[in-house]
This record gives C-alpha cells, structure tokens and sequence, in this order.
C-alpha cells in the first residue's frame, strides 16, 4: 500500500502479519518460494510478514488464493464453520480502508473459491494516480455513481448500471466522477501462476484492486 492511503488498524495489520506467517510455516515454503507461487515480491512480503507493511486488496486476494483460503479467513480470529452455502448479512460487513478505498468482502467462506466478490466504495479524492496490476481478471459492475476506469492506457466512463470486464494483468485504475463518492461490486478471480502462461509479462506489483 503507498503511503497516502488510509491504513488497516493496528491490531488488524497485526493479526495478519502474523496469519500470513503462520500460514507459511505450516506449508513448509521459504519467501522465495511463496514470491514465485504469489508473483509478489520476496522484499514486499517479508516487509509483510513482519508487519512493516499494509497489504493492498490485490495482494490479499492473491495470497488467499496461493493459500486456498477465503480473504475472510485470513483476518478472521475464528475459525467459520463449514457450510455449503455462504451467507453475509449487510449489517454484519465492516468495511476496510486500502489506499483510499473502502472494501467489504462479500463472501466468507472457509472454501477456496475462486470467484472473490467485494463490494468497494471509491471517495470523490481518492488520493494519487497510481495504476495496479495482479494476476487474473476482474468483473465490476456500477451500483452508484460515476467512474474512470483506465485500463492499459486506456479511459472509461462508466455510468450507474455499466460493467466492464477486463484482465487485471493490465495496469489498471478506478477513480469516482462529479466530486462524489461511487459504490461497485467487483468480482476478482486469481489465476493460479503455474496456469498462467503469460506471466512472464507482469511485473509482479503489490498494487491493489482498482
């Protein structure tokens, strides 16, 4: 995460620093092998592990993946009981701030899906220009207001109603429109790095959804 962005809490960050690490021992993997299953970076994640580092959604997203867990399970204290059908109650989601922009994960299963939905509320400043890339592709669809979305260069307006579908190896941004605040639905789905066959052309980034 850069360093405008609003931040995890404290006792957050440091429950998944120490998630990810355990995680990590329990496989078995040194950093080298996790950065070459994850495409992040060996600096970017023990920056991580050691809790010198936020994580973006696009890195959380990948490590649940590499990990085959849920993004809920990996800052859940408790363990969730299994269930074949997932359920999230609105007035239970508590939304997360990543670099200027609010999430909500919409699903919370202890099964490793590949679908990622996450419901994100993009402010009228968001702070920056950054772009982002990551492994796999992204589907959003526009619940509220106006957005900029830029992908490989290029700009998109998209309206209450729109959806645009695209691959997140490409460098990509989400910006609101009209000096208000624009609420989506996005739904990420990793590709695993073995089945990738281009990843030779991403640079391995810690860059966030959107």
């Amino acid at each position: 995460m850069s360093d405008d962005g609003e931040m995890l809490r404290e006792e957050e960050l440091n429950h998944l620093c120490r998630r990810l690490a355990d995680l990590r021992s329990e496989r078995g993997w040194t950093l080298e092998e996790l950065a070459e299953r994850s495409g992040l970076s060996k600096p970017f994640l023990s920056r991580l592990e050691a809790g010198h580092r936020h994580p973006s959604i696009a890195a959380v997203l990948t490590l649940a993946k590499v990990y085959g867990i849920s993004v809920a399970q990996l800052f859940d204290t408790q363990p969730t009981p299994e269930d074949p059908c997932v359920i999230v109650r609105g007035a239970g989601a508590t939304a997360k701030a990543v670099n200027g922009l609010l999430y909500v994960p919409l699903s919370s299963s202890t099964k490793p899906f590949s679908l990622q939905p996450i419901g994100v509320t993009i402010p009228p400043d968001r702070p920056g220009n950054e772009t982002y890339q990551h492994e796999g592709e992204e589907w959003l669809h526009v619940i509220d207001g106006r957005v900029r979305l830029l992908v490989d260069g290029k700009t998109h307006t998209l309206e209450s109603g729109d959806s645009a579908h695209f691959d997140s190896r490409l460098a990509h941004r989400l910006d609101a429109l009209d000096g208000k605040e624009a609420r989506i639905i996005l739904v990420a789905c990793p590709i695993p790095i073995a089945l990738n066959p281009r990843r030779e052309a991403v640079q391995a980034t810690a860059g966030l959804v959107g």
